[in-house]
């Protein structure tokens, strides 16, 4: 248990620790952050797939390539049904172009950025707490090293609008500070949850990849890819994939 707790305070600390680096460097260039960015999300893909949907089908009982593949599409149609409900960062940094109900303006800026990372930080979270399930702990620290490495670039990436939004550097400490905590919650929430109950553990494995493969494809590859550094992006996924899958091999 001190071993998870530990994790759960590494993963949400890693975006405190970007949030840091965000100030430092408040002017980093686009091409440095879809890089960085790129980097994790190579490293959150690979962690999703031999961390999370392999393990799943090796759990998976009588029908294991039914329940993972209905866990993948559950844990992607839940972020996706989030994110129709609540604007999320990119929405509130102002390159994003997405409608959502007009009832989200109303919420002021603060709360709607809040909830917007906690759209995407709190299934993270879920995802490295569900990992312990499987009892491999190396692999399950290995996932939450890979989530809390993909956390450093978004706290540094998150500083940036909310000064400019007029918010104090206090107050966007406090914010960032928050969002770390609500994904060591998440963290335990999904310990938790799989350690009640042997048999949710497949489909929980699953569904964690899921958010995993969905917050990759449908926020970090775009915004990578929306700046004018497509090829430096592409080759720093695969360099961040490259890394865990050789972690991945040591520790195996």
């Amino acid at each position: 248990m001190s071993v998870v707790l530990l994790t759960a305070i590494g993963v949400g600390g890693a975006t405190m620790i970007g949030a840091v680096f965000g100030f430092v460097f408040k002017k980093a260039t686009h091409a440095f952050n879809d890089i960085v960015l790129s980097f994790a999300a190579g490293v959150m893909l690979a962690a999703a797939v031999f961390g999370l949907i392999e393990p799943s089908l090796s759990y998976g009982g009588k029908l294991p390539l039914a329940v993972t593949v209905l866990g993948l599409f559950c844990g992607a149609l839940c972020l996706s049904l989030l994110d129709k409900l609540v604007p999320h960062l990119h929405k509130f940094a102002g390159v994003d172009d997405e409608n959502h109900p007009e009832s989200s303006k109303k919420l002021s800026k603060v709360l709607l950025f809040v909830i917007a990372i906690a759209i995407h930080n709190f299934p993270e979270g879920i995802a490295a707490g569900v990992g312990f399930g499987t009892g491999d702990t190396a692999s399950a620290i290995t996932i939450a090293g890979g989530i809390a490495l993909q956390n450093i670039p978004e706290g540094m990436v998150i500083i940036a609008p909310m000064l400019a939004g007029g918010i104090s550097r206090p107050r966007t400490l406090v914010i960032a500070l928050l969002t770390g905590a609500i994904e060591v919650f998440g963290t335990l929430i999904g310990y938790f949850a799989v350690s009640i109950s042997d048999a949710i553990l497949p489909f929980a494995l699953a569904f964690a990849g899921g958010t995993m493969l969905y917050v990759i494809s449908d926020e970090m590859i775009p915004e990578t890819h929306a700046h004018g550094s497509e090829r430096g992006a592409t080759y720093a996924l695969l360099v961040g994939f490259s890394f865990m899958l050789a972690l991945d091999w040591i520790l195996g």
